[in-house]
């Protein structure tokens, strides 16, 4: 697929940026585990966390194709700090949905410009998969809601200065879901302990609690009662972001992979010389290329407000982090003893990947997703 000229030079500049001053410090990142404000700083200064968003509320005007090629650059050399851009994708969604002017001038604008980080609440203990099981209580007095509950999984928690949350307004499984915003000053919010993670390291997980929150009226995002559609509308969107963050990801293996078998030696030969290696690279970087074309499909999709968007969506982001998985394994594989030391980056590769599995939906319920999709369309 051919990019416009402003994609393409959006891309280029987000590569650029990505292996000059994001992939040095890479192995730091997941070492250090914490959020990686250095990263944050320059990826707002280029104006990343706000590419798909309008000029009037701080972003660059672009489009989704852009933005998902921006983080599959910056996923290539640090996973950990594309989950901030993912993140952020995932907190301004709702907003540019349903949001109102005022909110969008109030909160969009911040986070568009990486003035300060987004984060959406949504994992509950018991509710993961299924955001139609969610308990966390939203009861209004007034012209206030007051929230209480409990979410775990949060990215950035505790980082973050505006947060998203889904609550429960009435006990109707789906039309009694609403969306709130809350900002990190607001009594009652507080934020546990920082979770030791398997991958994106330098991407903070915690868990929130709300206790007798007060939040305004003029705070809920949308109509009571229209959070869960909203919800979904926002990961019809998301979701192709997480594809692109699983294809970089993928990408960045191969390619430290292909320079690899290039200069290591086995008897005698180098090992791209040898057939079955070269049968793996081809294969990763077949399916590599798959994984980039699905998404950019779904991204053009959402730029056009295509309404078969649903099936895409989750194709690319299932597809493109299950080849992040096997992609990484294999080169994990080809580098052999050396693939399994820290001082190689794609056993971090290979740990980052396996979350792109499993938020933003697990493959299983995007495979159920998209089968729902065919099946309506029989």
């Amino acid at each position: 697929m051919l990019l416009t000229e402003q994609q393409d030079l959006i891309q280029n500049v987000a590569k650029k940026i990505s292996k000059e001053r994001i992939e040095p410090n890479a192995k730091q990142v997941d070492e250090k585990g914490e959020t990686p404000w250095e990263n944050i700083k320059i990826m707002a200064e280029n104006g990343f966390f706000g590419v798909h968003v309008p000029e009037d509320y701080g972003g660059v005007g672009s489009d989704m194709v852009s933005h998902v090629s921006v983080v599959e650059e910056i996923a290539a050399s640090c996973a950990s700090t594309s989950v901030a851009l993912s993140t952020q994708a995932l907190t301004i969604a709702p907003f540019l949905i349903a949001g109102t002017e005022e909110q969008k001038e109030k909160y969009v604008r911040q986070l568009a410009l990486g003035q300060v980080l987004g984060s959406f609440g949504i994992t509950e203990p018991g509710a993961g998969s299924d955001v139609s099981s969610i308990r966390t209580a939203a009861v209004k007095e007034g012209d206030f809601y007051i929230l209480n509950g409990h979410k775990i999984f949060i990215t950035n928690a505790g980082d973050s200065e505006i947060y998203v949350f889904v609550a429960r307004t009435s006990e109707h499984r789906t039309r009694g879901i609403s969306l709130f915003i809350v900002e990190k000053d607001t009594p009652g919010l507080t934020f546990g302990k920082k979770e030791d993670k398997m991958g994106i390291r330098g991407s903070v997980t915690r868990e929130i609690f709300l206790e007798n929150v007060i939040v305004p009226i003029e705070n809920m995002i949308g109509k009571e009662g229209e959070g869960f559609k909203i919800l979904m509308n926002v990961f019809n969107e998301t979701r192709p972001v997480v594809g692109a963050q699983a294809t970089g990801i993928a990408r960045g293996a191969y390619e430290y992979c292909l320079n690899y078998v290039k200069e290591r030696k086995q008897f005698n030969k180098t090992l791209h010389q040898f057939q079955m290696v070269q049968s793996m690279l081809a294969d990763m970087a077949m399916k590599i290329e798959a994984s980039r074309l699905l998404v950019l499909k779904a991204a053009m999709m959402l730029d056009k407000n295509d309404p078969n968007v649903i099936a895409y969506s989750s194709m690319a982001k299932c597809f493109a982090s299950d080849v992040a998985m096997e992609v990484t394994t294999n080169a994990v594989q080809l580098l052999g003893g050396y693939g399994f030391i820290r001082d190689y980056p794609v056993e971090r590769m290979m740990r980052d990947a396996k979350i792109t599995q499993i938020y933003e939906g697990t493959n299983q319920i995007q495979r159920i997703i998209i089968a729902n999709q065919l099946i309506a369309e029989m």
